[in-house]
């Protein structure tokens, strides 16, 4: 994890992995990997990053076990261990970090909205007051701009209030969410 206690690209794919395992069962290497690549490929785009972190890994570190078989060899139904199970409620209680252009601050929003339902309800009260916090702040750096930007010319003053209806809209929805639980 980052100094700030946020995923790294190889905990996000982590999160992915165990999450998947955890809440549909044990699936075949192949099947999961694919569901992996299309998931990964679909929120953040081809990401060199994120390609990196290996199944194989994953089983040698003991968070995930071949059930049957070996590997991707003979395509093994793998599930999440027990210390998998633990690194999974680790990395749901991760941090997110302010808004980037990266794409992994989204990818791990949508992994802890997959996974959420997993966590117990305080914790899930916890992680979704976190994300609206994490809303309120990028309005605030975005009213900042906005205010500094006051009179200038061109389109940033248009895109900038469409920047902001979107974080507002955002920040209403988490709050929504919370009010559900």
């Amino acid at each position: 994890m980052y100094r700030d206690n946020s995923l790294m690209p190889k905990e996000a794919v982590r999160l992915a992995v165990l999450g998947t395992l955890i809440q549909n069962g044990p699936q075949r290497y192949a099947e999961l990997a694919g569901a992996l690549r299309h998931f990964l490929d679909r929120i953040v785009g081809p990401s060199l990053d994120l390609m990196g972190t290996s199944l194989e890994m994953l089983r040698y570190e003991g968070l995930i076990e071949a059930l049957d078989g070996t590997g991707m060899e003979d395509n093994a139904l793998l599930g999440a261990t027990e210390a998998g199970r633990t690194e999974f409620d680790t990395l749901m209680r991760a941090n997110v970090r302010a808004p980037s252009a990266d794409g992994l601050n989204k990818l791990v929003i949508a992994l802890k909205l997959r996974f959420l339902h997993l966590l117990d309800v305080e914790s899930q009260r916890d992680q979704i007051d976190h994300l609206a916090s994490l809303c309120e702040t990028e309005l605030a750096r975005l009213g900042d701009l906005k205010r500094a930007s006051a009179g200038t010319d061109g389109h940033f003053a248009d895109w900038l209030e469409h920047d902001i209806a979107q974080a507002e809209e955002r920040l209403s929805w988490f709050n929504n969410l919370l009010s559900r639980l």
